[in-house]
């Protein structure tokens, strides 16, 4: 059973190849200038090449569905969608937000308390959710601004991840803040497992109709 995930909502365009949930291989670049464009599709191609897997192998693409940069997840999305049209195979999303999480338990010597992913925003504005040891999320997905006052109410330790932890630093002060900070981007090396699980219930997205979780609307500034 072979997934290609692609993981492009920040940053990172990563891509990863899996066999029943497990990656065999995966490239990545994190760049300031957004190589989404550049190196999505040579990334897949390298894959498929040194991995001997053809695109008629695949059973199904993978795609990491936002919240993000609007940019970054177009690109993605719009990747995932063509090849899933061409092959005639099924689109799995998967929670951008998840992803990171899930980065965060390979890493933490886990011993109760939450996870909370997040995504830079621009300013003190963040794209995050909570999720428990299991990786089910308890929160909404929200774009929130951070405060000295934000998760003032939680006594329980609490995992931060993501590419906003500097800034985060400087309001989220109490005791019981772990910043997990060798890891700042998504990667779908990590999405293997969860894009499997998806496969494996079915839970397929509408090609036609699919779109990705912006959270909130695009705005160009002129």
């Amino acid at each position: 059973m072979y997934i290609l995930n692609i993981e492009t909502a920040t940053k990172n365009c990563s891509v990863s190849l899996a066999k029943n949930g497990e990656t065999i291989l995966y490239k990545e670049l994190a760049s300031q200038g957004y190589s989404h464009a550049e190196k999505l599709h040579v990334f897949i191609e390298e894959i498929l090449n040194e991995t001997s897997v053809g695109f008629d192998d695949l059973n199904a693409i993978a795609v990491s569905k936002g919240p993000g940069s609007y940019t970054g997840l177009r690109i993605g999305v719009s990747a995932a969608k063509g090849l899933c049209y061409a092959l005639d195979i099924p689109l799995i999303s998967v929670d951008t937000l998840q992803v990171l999480a899930k980065q965060a338990l390979s890493v933490i010597d886990y011993d109760g308390g939450y996870i909370i992913p997040m995504i830079d925003a621009r300013r003190m504005e963040v794209y995050s959710a909570v999720y428990d040891g299991t990786l089910d999320r308890i929160t909404e997905v929200k774009a929130e601004i951070l405060t000295e006052n934000s998760y003032v109410e939680c006594s329980e330790p609490l995992y931060l991840v993501g590419d906003c932890q500097e800034k985060c630093k400087t309001v989220l002060t109490k005791n019981n803040f772990h910043f997990i900070t060798e890891i700042v981007f998504p990667s779908a090396n990590e999405m293997s497992a969860l894009s499997y699980e998806k496969f494996t219930q079915n839970n397929f997205e509408d090609v036609a109709y699919f779109e990705p979780f912006y959270l909130k609307d695009f705005l160009l500034v002129k």
